[in-house]
């Protein structure tokens, strides 16, 4: 897998171009480097929602959605390359279905907010939600894996549930859209 970077500085990208991890060069602008960046993001976001008070088995897991995360970034770096499987994406189901199981039901729309942890949470859920769709854009034009479409659709949804158990372990609730709330 592509080499260590021993210098950061190379110049190589003055030009406006950027070395894919099978050698190949594109330009920065290209979707395939667009993507590749939202998903840098993702990851820089949990690495966010890591700095905050959440249980060890959550924060366990989160690193090991960064290490997916970085996963994928090496898969849409090399074309042609595959890294996430449907164990990856078999594994955020799981963890869907053990932070949904001890959740109220939704009866309402609730809004990005309450604790700190929580409202990271659902920045990173807003951020995968676009990384998504850049790899739905990268996939009309280049051929790709399903596989890192459908993680980053269920990591989506696991931060929004996450968002809901965060803001219990902070000791608050969800925060509800209230529709006839008076606005003005």
């Amino acid at each position: 897998m592509g080499n260590r970077l021993s210098k950061i500085a190379t110049r190589t990208g003055d030009n406006g171009t950027t070395g894919l991890g099978d050698g190949s060069r594109t330009e920065k602008d290209s979707v395939r480097v667009h993507t590749l960046g939202e998903v840098d993001e993702l990851n820089s976001f949990v690495g966010l929602l890591l700095c905050e008070d959440m249980p060890a088995e959550l924060r366990e897991e989160l690193v090991s959605i960064q290490h997916d995360l970085f996963d994928l970034g090496g898969e849409i770096c090399i074309p042609g390359y595959t890294l996430i499987t449907d164990d990856h994406v078999a594994r955020l189901d799981d963890l869907l279905e053990k932070y949904n199981a001890d959740l109220p039901p939704l009866k309402d729309f609730i809004l990005p907010a309450g604790s700190r942890a929580a409202s990271i949470a659902h920045v990173c859920r807003t951020v995968c939600r676009r990384a998504e769709r850049s790899i739905v854009t990268l996939g009309k034009t280049e051929t790709i894996n399903d596989q890192p479409r459908q993680y980053v659709n269920r990591l989506s949804d696991l931060m929004f549930v996450l968002s809901r158990v965060l803001n219990r372990f902070a000791g608050g609730s969800d925060v509800l859209w209230q529709h006839e709330r008076k606005r003005g």
